[in-house]
């Protein structure tokens, strides 16, 4: 059984890194979506809630309880698997930032984008807004455990060099490390781009990739085809910039289940000006989203492709996986919905649109020649039922929970890299699930991610549920629980809902 090896993006031009590992065992602790700096939206009256300063103050405790309490083996290794910063989620005002990459129009009406330094400048936000939870992780870090951040579809900006670097500077500062301290507790931060891999334990991975509306094309080169300086958006990142934080009764959880009828619903509440308002930002999304097609399927795409591969074959040198796995997984992974035009269409529900509008000009019609003919239309009677039919044929063919395509991947990906537990986050809702024969099993962490008074009778998925799971190798066998964090007792074990 070998020990984990996560490996760091890699340079252009760089050799491979060593595949090291700590030398002794070491016992994993696993949470995901975090999403700290959600809640930071500059220059505008409509604000999401604040995140709850409960969930904060649990996750400190949750940290500084895992920092002392050592596992047999010795230190821990958490993985934070993905979602760590949400660098998505927030909107911070270009005006007064000081930037050396221009910013693009887009950005001045929408806030800082996805270039390194733009990055940069909202991780220093969030470590401010979030300077407790940085304090314990410092701690925790300088105690001498390990830390690996899974890159999630919300944090793609730790694809950057310098943005790496910062959080380590952070982390170190807000540990109270010396500066031969610093140094130190910088190695044991790692940074992976696609999983974490400890052979028969653990496979993880953040689980966007199995996500058609969050999936990245090229995940070990995440950059814009056209752009090298900025990361390439997703109908996700398109919907949150142009659509959701610039429209009052929208937030960043939930709106992505919003169907037809609640669109109008929204509009209608919005006023006429507010429903013009809508309208044209959707439009304005719309021909982003098929901008981005464009770019996807053009000679950039080619180049970018190029070097994604040239990328994954040392990635595969450098952790000793063999290639064919490697794109074997790939091929696992879900097209993005910004690849096909029939994807774009039902993504932002212009299908079911269309499908209502021409339904409706066709009663209209039949139902004018019926009159003036002097006879009931009995043309109008088929349309309905044709209606219902394909409105629902289009409904459940639109996809927007991915949690049973993330489970369905569970499978394979154990049989790809031989592991007793698959791990993924995500969807923010906690699973626990046996695999095949019974010799792996797939977890979803949960989310630690909660919007202030929330209620208690709110859906699970909306709701920090504060779970973790902690991983030990005992006698060469892994066991595995899935534990809760209660503000008084601790953790405790999770009890599915």
């Amino acid at each position: 059984m070998s020990t984990p090896t996560p490996i760091e993006p890699l340079p252009s031009r760089a050799a491979p890194p060593p595949a090291s590992a700590p030398s002794a065992p070491i016992s994993l602790l696993v949470l995901s979506d975090i999403h700290l700096g959600s809640d930071i939206v500059d220059g505008s009256s409509l604000r999401p809630p604040a995140r709850s300063k409960s969930v904060d103050d649990d996750l400190c405790a949750l940290l500084v309880h895992y920092r002392d309490a050592r596992a047999d083996t010795g230190p821990w290794h958490l993985v934070i698997n993905g979602d760590f910063i949400d660098f998505i989620g927030m909107s911070i005002g270009v005006a007064g930032a000081s930037l050396s990459t221009d910013p693009t129009a887009e950005e001045k009406a929408h806030g800082l984008g996805t270039a390194e330094d733009h990055a940069c400048a909202k991780l220093a936000r969030v470590a401010v807004r979030h300077e407790a939870v940085f304090a314990a992780l410092g701690s925790f870090v300088a105690a001498g455990h390990h830390l690996t951040i899974v890159h999630g579809n919300h944090d793609r900006e730790f694809h950057w060099q310098k943005v790496r670097d910062d959080l380590r500077s952070l982390l170190a500062r807000a540990g109270e490390a010396n500066a031969e301290a610093a140094s130190a507790l910088a190695a044991r931060i790692r940074f992976s781009p696609w999983f974490f891999w400890q052979d028969g334990v653990a496979y993880i991975e953040h689980g966007a990739q199995y996500d058609t509306y969050c999936a990245t094309e090229h995940v070990m080169t995440p950059v814009s085809p056209v752009d090298r300086q900025r990361l390439s958006p997703g109908f996700s990142d398109v919907l949150l910039r142009f659509v959701v934080h610039r429209t009052r009764g929208l937030r960043p959880h939930g709106h992505d289940r919003m169907g037809l009828v609640d669109y109008v619903s929204l509009a209608l509440s919005l006023g006429v000006r507010g429903a013009v308002d809508l309208a044209t930002r959707f439009v304005r999304a719309i021909v982003e989203l098929f901008r981005l097609r464009r770019i996807a399927l053009g000679e950039g795409a080619r180049d970018l492709r190029a070097e994604h591969e040239r990328r994954v074959a040392l990635l595969s040198e450098a952790m000793r996986i063999g290639l064919d796995r490697l794109m074997a997984l790939g091929q696992l992974q879900a097209q993005p919905v910004t690849r096909s035009i029939r994807g774009i269409l039902a993504s932002v529900l212009l299908d079911r649109l269309a499908l209502g509008v021409v339904c409706t000009f066709l009663l209209l019609t039949l139902a004018v020649l019926g009159f003036r003919g002097g006879h009931l239309g009995w043309g109008i009677i088929p349309v309905l039922p044709a209606w219902w039919l394909v409105h629902r044929y289009l409904r459940r063919s639109r996809h927007v929970d991915p949690e049973d395509e993330l489970a369905a991947r569970a499978g394979p990906l154990s049989r790809l890299f031989p592991a007793a537990f698959v791990v993924m986050g995500h969807t923010h809702v906690p699973k626990r699930m046996v695999l095949g024969d019974g010799t792996s099993t797939y977890i979803n962490t949960g989310s630690w991610s909660e919007e202030e008074g929330i209620r208690a009778d709110s859906p699970i998925a909306y709701r920090a549920a504060r779970t973790h799971l902690v991983i030990r190798v005992q006698d060469g066998c892994p066991a595995g629980e899935l534990l809760t964090w209660h503000s008084s007792e601790g953790p405790r074990r999770f009890a599915s809902p």
